[in-house]
């Protein structure tokens, strides 16, 4: 089970990015991050948007909601997401 961190802004957790894939899905838990796999490729930024498109639409929440706070030039990235209880989030997620 992935650690999910409540603070004011929202709640943050991590995931690691692997670009290029088939489709988009949460891959598996590793170790405290989840994998995920986008198809978009890590170029001019459309890896981000992949991911904070994917996860609005696996959370059904605006795209507001949902920002990369670190690792926008990384795989590693902390997601945080606003508007959501973080017993939601992991109902949502399924993890």
């Amino acid at each position: 089970m992935i650690p999910l961190h409540e603070t004011a802004s929202g709640i943050t957790f991590a995931v690691k990015v692997q670009p290029r894939a088939r489709r988009n899905a949460i891959v598996r838990e590793l170790g405290d991050a989840l994998k995920i796999a986008l198809t978009a490729l890590p170029i001019d930024r459309r890896a981000n948007e992949a991911c904070v498109e994917f996860f609005a639409n696996l959370l059904d929440v605006p795209r507001s909601s949902v920002a990369i706070t670190t690792g926008q030039n990384s795989r590693n990235k902390v997601i945080r997401v606003t508007g959501l209880s973080a017993e939601e989030v992991r109902r949502r997620l399924g993890v």
